[in-house]
């Protein structure tokens, strides 16, 4: 069997098409350099025909210097009656010079005659002069057999035709698109090694789309059928339910199958690049996910912490290393007192669980998750917790008063002033900052206060803010809870904050995020 299957990542181009998700050509740039550095095959980087940004794009390519990926455009069959070396789309497409391209034409009888209006043997004619006149141009062709699956399902010989076409074009690569992402996996298995079968001087590809949920397992069902080449994008990003996700395909193929799809050192980035395509798109990161997610490690039930201790393999089907993410014990009422004891010694390796310290902050951790506080999410909150219970934390600043002001309209993006009075280094400070709401009005100005006490904070940013009430029948006199996430140039950490004033655990939260900064600090 053949071990080896190339990986084929068209986040730049499908995922793009995913709501709410823009690239600009730098964003662009950036996620190729990581693609290739995990060790991508292929990169579909978009249609250079679409859109200004795309030629720009394809323009800037050449400042790269790939080691491992080929950038491939994409296009699509030259129009009805139209002969391709007239075809202004494929023009722009080789324009763009890049070593390989990706046609799709039509392989579903019904979308050939109702939505390109033509008949079927036309149809058969441009996929076949299309990759011909690219292939006479230099260009490995991969051809994106367009909703094959269904087209297989409803006439099998003309879908069967159409990859033909294809093959006798020259096709180096059939990929067979569950474009609708309504297949299941035994019809993926049992379609793509008919057509493996069937061609077997030709690479078969797999692109699924994710309405089923099922786009990872018909990716990995197409590979054991045969197929080499797997197409997805990280995350799973794309159109209406996303695309397959690399993030999973990848390490269920080469961690648990056996395949060789990226070189095997370079499996701990992919955990981090995830979550760098996360940060570019300006997208949440899933924590659920698998492998990629924050969560994918994470335990938080007694008697499951307990099992992991003794040995990870209990609960988790990989070492976490082994992608790049990280075991997370979470801290919780649920956690256990042996877990909660690991997190107290990171402060103080001395105390046991018998101790009445121990104890203590174990009761009062309950206190507080009763009243709405979840250390699982803001361990650095509960650090300070242990700290300041035992003795071991000195404040950096002690608050006299603040006050905010929030008017309405905006004027150029600023609603909202805050004064600020605390004391630090042994004098009052008063300072004032405007921001884009309440929250930002008083983080600026805390920092000013802070800013020539410790210039450290100059490297500290916040870079999310969660806001959850906590029990909407209360109406307007609800507890929430703020979740605060900051970062310096090293790693991040989150905070919280828990009250009926939405302001007051917005303060809770900044406040505890500070001082943990300021307390890594002094740790050197």
């Amino acid at each position: 069997m053949n071990t080896k299957v190339f990986a084929y990542d068209t986040t730049l181009r499908d995922g793009s098409q995913a709501q709410g998700i823009s690239f600009s050509v730098e964003d662009k740039l950036k996620i190729v350099r990581k693609l290739d550095e995990l060790g991508i095959a292929y990169i579909e980087a978009g249609n250079p025909g679409s859109n200004p940004k795309d030629l720009e794009f394809f323009r800037r390519l050449g400042e790269l210097n790939l080691k491992h990926a080929k950038i491939t455009g994409f296009g699509s069959t030259c129009k009805v009656g139209a002969n391709p070396a007239e075809d202004a789309q494929l023009a722009s497409l080789l324009g763009a010079n890049t070593p390989a391209v990706a046609i799709f034409g039509k392989t579903w009888d019904y979308h050939a005659t109702a939505i390109l209006r033509t008949t079927l043997d036309e149809n058969l004619r441009m996929i076949r002069e299309t990759i011909a006149f690219l292939k006479g141009k230099g260009k490995e062709v991969i051809f994106d057999a367009e909703h094959f699956f269904d087209g297989y399902k409803s006439n099998p010989d003309y879908a069967l035709q159409a990859l033909a076409a294809a093959v006798e074009g020259g096709a180096d690569n059939l990929a067979l698109c569950d474009t609708n992402g309504g297949s299941f996996p035994d019809e993926i298995f049992a379609i793509t090694r008919t057509v493996v079968e069937r061609f077997p001087g030709v690479s078969v590809g797999i692109h699924c789309h994710n309405d089923c949920e099922l786009a990872v397992a018909n990716s990995v069902r197409a590979v054991q059928a045969g197929a080499t080449q797997v197409q997805g994008t990280i995350n799973g990003i794309g159109e209406r339910c996303g695309n397959a996700n690399l993030c999973a395909i990848i390490p269920n193929l080469q961690l648990k199958l056996g395949f060789d799809v990226i070189p095997a050192a370079n499996m701990a980035t992919l955990t981090p690049m995830a979550r760098f395509v996360s940060e570019v798109a300006n997208m949440e990161h899933n924590d659920k996910a698998a492998y990629v997610g924050g969560d994918a490690f994470a335990h938080k039930g007694g008697m499951h912490v307990d099992a992991v201790n003794k040995n990870p393999v209990s609960y988790e089907h990989i070492t976490p290393d082994t992608v790049g993410n990280a075991r997370k014990i979470l801290m919780s009422e649920v956690a256990g007192r042996a877990t909660i004891l690991g997190k107290i010694n990171e402060v103080d390796p001395a105390l046991t669980k018998d101790s009445a310290e121990t104890k203590a902050i174990i009761e009062r951790l309950k206190e507080l998750e009763h009243e709405g506080y979840q250390f699982e999410s803001a361990e650095s909150s509960f650090e300070l917790l242990v700290r300041k219970m035992l003795g071991k934390f000195t404040p950096s600043f002690e608050l006299k008063e603040f006050k905010v002001m929030v008017n309405e309209p905006s004027l150029n993006g600023v609603n909202s002033s805050a004064m600020i009075k605390i004391h630090v280094g042994g004098e009052d400070e008063i300072t004032a900052a405007e921001g884009d709401g309440p929250v930002n009005a008083l983080d600026r100005a805390l920092r000013r206060a802070l800013d020539r006490f410790y210039p450290e904070l100059r490297e500290m940013k916040l870079t999310d803010y969660k806001v959850r009430v906590l029990d909407s029948t209360q109406a307007s006199a609800a507890k929430v809870r703020v979740l605060i996430e900051s970062a310096d140039a090293g790693s991040s950490w989150t905070t919280i904050g828990v009250s009926t004033d939405v302001i007051d655990a917005s303060w809770r939260a900044l406040v505890d995020a500070v001082e943990y900064k300021l307390a890594r600090s002094r740790q050197g």
